[in-house]
Parts: C-alpha cells; sequence; structure tokens
C-alpha cells in the first residue's frame, strides 16, 4: 500500500474494529501513521490480529473490550485510550449491527439493541471522546447508502438508526466547527463484509445496481476514512460521502 505517514503523532479510536470494514480503517490509519486503538466485543482474537497486522508493519495498535451497546463499557474505553496515550486526535465510529424484518415482526429487544449499538454508542463514544479531542480533532462516522436508497425490504430499523447517526454529524458542526474539530459521515454501499458478504443473500438483486459492477472492500471506505481525518480535509464539515460505487446515482 502506497500511504504517507501524514497522521504521525496522531491517536485514533475506530469503534468495531476487530473486522471487515472496521478492521480495515484501523489498518489504514495505522499505516498513515497513527498510534490506533480498536474496540470490539465478541472477537478477542480478530481484535488481536488487526493489532498484530499493525504493528508488523511498524504501527502501534492496542484493542479494547467494549460493547458499543454498553455506555459504561464506551466511556471507560475511550478513556482509557486518553491516559493510554494522552489525548484523542481521530474518532471513527464504525461499530454497528443491523437487524432485518419486517416493520411488523422485528422483535421490540432487537429494536432496543440496533438502537443502542448504533445511535447510543456513537453518542456516547462522541461525547467521551470530546473531553479529551483538541484544535485538529477528527470525527467519523459510518453510515450507509440506505439513508439515500433503500434498495431491499426489511431494512427499516437499520435504516432509521443510519439516518440518525447523519442528522447527529449535521448538528454536530455547529457545536465543534468553532473548535477546530470536523465530523462527517461516510456512506458505504454494499460492501464485501461480515454482515454484507458479497456472496450473501441480497447480492444476486443488489450488484447489478452498483455502477462499478462490483461489491466495495474494506480498502474502499478506509481510503475516505484516511482523507476526511487528514489535514487536506480541514475544509471539509457535515459532509455526507457516499463511496458506493455509484449504487445511489
Amino acid at each position: 500500500m502506497n500511504t504517507t505517514q501524514k497522521l504521525n503523532g496522531k491517536v485514533a479510536i475506530v469503534t468495531g474494529a476487530s473486522r471487515s470494514i472496521g478492521a480495515a480503517i484501523a489498518k489504514r490509519l495505522g499505516a498513515d501513521g497513527a498510534s490506533v486503538a480498536i474496540t470490539y466485543n465478541a472477537s478477542p482474537e480478530k481484535a488481536q490480529e488487526v493489532v498484530a497486522s499493525i504493528e508488523a508493519a511498524g504501527g502501534r495498535a492496542i484493542a479494547l473490550r467494549a460493547d458499543a451497546a454498553n455506555p459504561e463499557a464506551v466511556r471507560n474505553a475511550v478513556a482509557a485510550v486518553a491516559d493510554r496515550f494522552g489525548k484523542i486526535d481521530i474518532l471513527v465510529n464504525n461499530a454497528g449491527i443491523s437487524v432485518l424484518g419486517a416493520p411488523t415482526d422485528i422483535a421490540f429487544e432487537d429494536f432496543q439493541r440496533i438502537l443502542a449499538v448504533n445511535v447510543t454508542g456513537v453518542f456516547v463514544a462522541t461525547q467521551e471522546a470530546l473531553r479529551h479531542m483538541g484544535s485538529g480533532g477528527r470525527i467519523v462516522h459510518i453510515g450507509s447508502s440506505m439513508v439515500q436508497y433503500a434498495a431491499f425490504p426489511t431494512a427499516s430499523a437499520y435504516t432509521l438508526t443510519k439516518g440518525a447517526v447523519a442528522g447527529f454529524t449535521r448538528g454536530l458542526v455547529r457545536d465543534l466547527g468553532p473548535k477546530g474539530i470536523t465530523v462527517n459521515t461516510i456512506h458505504p454501499g454494499p460492501t464485501d463484509s461480515d454482515m454484507n458478504p458479497a456472496d450473501g443473500p441480497v447480492a444476486d438483486f443488489v450488484k447489478p445496481g452498483i455502477a462499478v459492477g462490483r461489491y466495495g472492500q474494506g480498502s474502499d471506505v478506509a481510503a475516505a476514512v484516511s482523507f476526511l481525518v487528514s489535514d487536506e480535509a480541514a475544509f471539509v464539515t457535515g459532509a455526507e460521502l457516499m463511496v458506493d460505487g455509484g449504487f445511489t446515482a
């Protein structure tokens, strides 16, 4: 990978980064020179593999267990990163889950879980990170192209949560701009991941709508994050960037 060390001296947190898109983001930020802390919930071995990969490439990384649905666990993890590295420059709110089903069929407990991870977890991580973030800070939320184009049924609860994240970004812009902190949302389109594999149940009718003719890779999203957290994006805030191969065009 041809990257520069443009994030030297920066400290980044990527939530839910033990696999798929989150892991790709963490590795890219590590390659860009940042010290990277990742959170995970149920995959400690995979989290350590991400850490080992970053370290093998000459970077610094740690993994912290923190269920995104548990506000206290999220607060403790973010505070631990600040204690370890002395500051937080970058927060990537990537942790997310999907619950599919007709709106009349989704169990309320499942709805509460997706809301806790995809919305409350994002708010809590952001609130805590801001206590340790100064001018030049960067926040990136990982949304979904579903907020622009709901390509298939049964995803209304998931889309609700990702729409809330995009709205949170727009509101934060006004609070954080005067402090020199930018906040943006990336909306991945169909991306090969544990949640949405390229050979999964929706691939047959989703793939024909992708203009470039393929599912995205975690590295595609990671490249966009790399730009948004860099100095080059200092004048970009409140943006919703589609990384979807033309799926919503």
